[in-house]
């Protein structure tokens, strides 16, 4: 069954927000703290019923548990891409690891892992509308007068406005948080990055994480660009110091 925060007068001017998840105080916490945001949200409790209220109705983005009961959260997203593009961030438990690989590869555009900060799952929703708005306008047209440039380093192609990574011409799928940190290491080659500095590049100055978060994704970032050139190592770690880019 699944309830909803909009009004008719609101509604349209509002960003929509779809839940699903079983677990009702996630569905309730979460779904207040989007609409204290000035959000309007959907919420689900299991995968078969939101697939058909999002394909009939889409969100402007969706956030999906894994373990579900009915249809579970792989099952739902790989349904759901076969015929909408609507961007999804999945909600995780640490040990669901080769599940968020095989998201990511289905689809998703970010996940994070329970238990989490409602202020960093806000700022990744902002990120993947933002990119997500932009992708969308017409070749040409950009919303900001001085748009971010596109970083070349070697073989790496980076678009900050499309949220497009490209190694040797292919293109590799990266989270909001993979590319920010990627980002940062290219923007200046050979430069040792430590992990606070890359944490700050990553999220917001009132989120705080594990500075061995930073360690596990740029573990992602290698495996994932490894999947199109084997023989990547142009991420360096410097132990003790940190990690930097060779664009050599």
């Amino acid at each position: 069954m699944a309830a909803t925060a909009e009004s008719p007068e609101t509604a349209a001017a509002q960003q929509v927000i779809a839940l699903v998840d079983d677990d009702r105080n996630i569905l309730t916490t979460v779904s207040i703290a989007l609409q204290a945001e000035g959000y309007a949200t959907r919420v689900y409790a299991d995968g078969q019923t939101a697939l058909k209220a999002l394909l009939e109705n889409p969100p402007d983005l969706a956030i999906f548990d894994i373990k579900m009961p009915r249809m579970d959260g792989l099952e739902l997203l790989q349904r759901l891409r076969e015929k909408s593009a609507v961007p999804v961030i999945f909600l995780t438990s640490k040990d669901e690891e080769p599940d968020e690989a095989l998201g990511l590869a289905l689809g998703a555009d970010d996940y994070i892992a329970k238990p989490f900060s409602q202020r960093l799952l806000t700022a990744r929703i902002r990120a993947i509308l933002r990119r997500s708005e932009i992708t969308r306008q017409p070749p040409g047209e950009d919303s900001e007068e001085n748009p971010p440039e596109t970083v070349r380093r070697g073989r790496l192609e980076m678009d900050p406005q499309r949220h497009r990574v490209l190694w040797d011409d292919k293109q590799v799928s990266l989270t909001v948080t993979e590319f920010l940190i990627l980002e940062a290491l290219a923007q200046r080659p050979g430069v040792v990055k430590s992990r606070n500095q890359l944490m700050d590049a990553a999220y917001s100055d009132d989120i705080f994480v594990d500075d061995r978060t930073i360690d596990s994704h740029i573990k992602r970032l290698r495996r994932k660009i490894r999947a199109v050139d084997s023989n990547f190592s142009a991420i360096e770690t410097l132990y003790g110091a940190g990690y930097s880019f060779s664009d050599g």
